[in-house]
């Protein structure tokens, strides 16, 4: 039986199943919010990821994703990896509009801080525990063309920072993961000529956030930790 629980948003993407089956390897209760319902298996398995649809967009949803996860008794929610985000290729910054702008911004730092702030009272009830956040290596190395993308991945690194120095004292740490290219089928389809032996395997990811999320870490927080592979 687990003994502890985590919350991992975006848990159905490429990076989000890597993630998720870390986690269950590794004996914890995994909560996993998606937007769809999920298909109905003929098997429940118990250590199955516990599904529930939520629009982590919205404040209410999130709040209930973080009351699910915080809901065992036995498997108090000590952790919260939020994977969820998007890409989009605006263009330069006086041809993005500003409603794309915006929007780089709800997708990846919205659910973010609302599933966080949701999770952080249940965190620090369960006696602390870890936050991961999942930035870009595009929020210290800019390329042009992805204004939006590259100020919601570097607001995303700076919200995390300020969740490390506000929970410090309350043993829960804060730690943020950028990212290269992950290689992924939606990646190597709009890639196809790339060199996909440089980009990094969501495994290898799901391995360093599992690490900073279990107690292995626990001097670690505010770090901005570069998963990069070969690119």
């Amino acid at each position: 039986m687990a003994d502890r629980s985590v919350l991992v948003t975006g848990a159905t993407g490429g990076l989000g199943a890597a993630v998720t089956a870390a986690f269950v390897e590794a004996g914890w209760r995994v909560v996993a919010p998606q937007r769809r319902p999920p298909s109905p298996t003929s098997r429940p398995d118990p250590n199955a990821p516990v599904r529930l649809v939520a629009d982590l967009t919205d404040a209410q949803d999130a709040a209930r994703a973080a009351e699910v996860a915080a809901g065992d008794p036995a498997a108090p929610l000590r952790a919260v990896v939020n994977l969820v985000g998007g890409y989009a290729s605006t263009g330069l910054v006086h041809e993005t509009p500003v409603e794309e702008f915006e929007r780089m911004l709800t997708i990846n730092l919205r659910p973010t801080h609302l599933v966080t702030r949701a999770a952080l009272p249940h965190l620090v009830a369960a006696g602390g525990g870890a936050v991961v956040c999942v930035a870009a290596r595009a929020a210290v190395a800019p390329f042009p063309g992805v204004a939006g993308y590259v100020t919601a991945k570097a607001a995303v690194l700076g919200f995390a920072s300020a969740v490390a120095v506000d929970y410090r004292a309350a043993g829960v740490r804060c730690n943020t993961v950028l990212p290269s290219v992950i290689d992924t089928p939606t990646n190597r389809d709009a890639m196809p000529d790339a060199d996909h032996a440089r980009w990094v395997d969501p495994a290898e990811i799901a391995s360093v956030i599992r690490f900073l999320a279990s107690d292995d870490s626990a001097p670690t927080s505010g770090a901005a930790v570069p998963v990069y592979g070969r690119a």
